[in-house]
């Protein structure tokens, strides 16, 4: 898609409570996950906080125009302590974190225990199309984010964005940005880790596409 704008980065949140949680449970090998929050309200741990000030720095020398966040708690909390002084802070619920509908508090072993059948057809619907039950699937993320940086590219063009939002994220702008066909991005997710607090970026490049300069960086 064609996109009118100088520079795009996608810092993902900080290391949250329900990071936390979800690991304590897969290593424990139960079923579910221990968190009384919805997910639109888990907050940052005191280490998501401090990595959410370290990437803050980043920015300091050349600001985004800028930040664009999900309306989930931990993204939200992440922008206001990485943004520079100055620098807006706009909440779209288009960035929200991907809805995993009946999967949802459930490790990788609770939805082979509770729903075999859902393996089977993500295993013939592929990654990118298989919608979970109540929720989304990959390209469904894809179109929530493409209007919204078309609308930022016709608002702004030229500009400097950052997105502060969730790992499904990056893989939604890989698309949508570098135009990755579906096989090759499949391919880079079963390899890629996003860790909590990182950065990618992408600029124009003298084709009038983008690439990526940054990957999941969290030096």
């Amino acid at each position: 898609m064609k996109v009118d704008l100088e520079w795009v980065g996608l810092l993902r949140h900080g290391e949250s409570t329900g990071n936390v949680a979800r690991e304590a449970a897969e290593t424990a090998g139960v079923e579910v996950i221990d968190l009384a929050e919805r997910d639109a309200d888990v907050p940052l741990t005191a280490l998501g906080r401090d990595q959410a000030e370290a990437a803050g720095a980043l920015f300091a020398g050349r600001p985004p125009d800028v930040v664009v966040t999900s309306t989930y708690r931990r993204s939200w909390d992440t922008a206001r302590l990485a943004a520079p002084a100055g620098v807006a802070i706009v909440p779209d619920e288009r960035l929200r974190d991907r809805e995993l509908g009946v999967l949802d508090l459930l490790t990788t072993r609770g939805v082979r225990e509770r729903f075999p059948e859902e393996a089977r057809r993500k295993r013939r619907l592929g990654r990118f199309y298989y919608r979970l039950p109540g929720g989304e699937s990959w390209a469904d993320v894809v179109l929530r984010v493409r209007p919204l940086l078309a609308e930022l590219s016709a608002e702004r063009p030229g500009a400097r964005i950052l997105f502060c939002a969730h790992e499904m994220t990056v893989f939604a702008l890989r698309y949508l940005l570098e135009g990755v066909p579906e096989p090759d991005l499949m391919r880079a997710a079963a390899t890629t880790a996003v860790p909590n607090a990182s950065l990618t970026t992408w600029e124009r490049d003298g084709d009038g596409g983008f690439s990526m300069v940054r990957a999941q960086e969290t030096a």
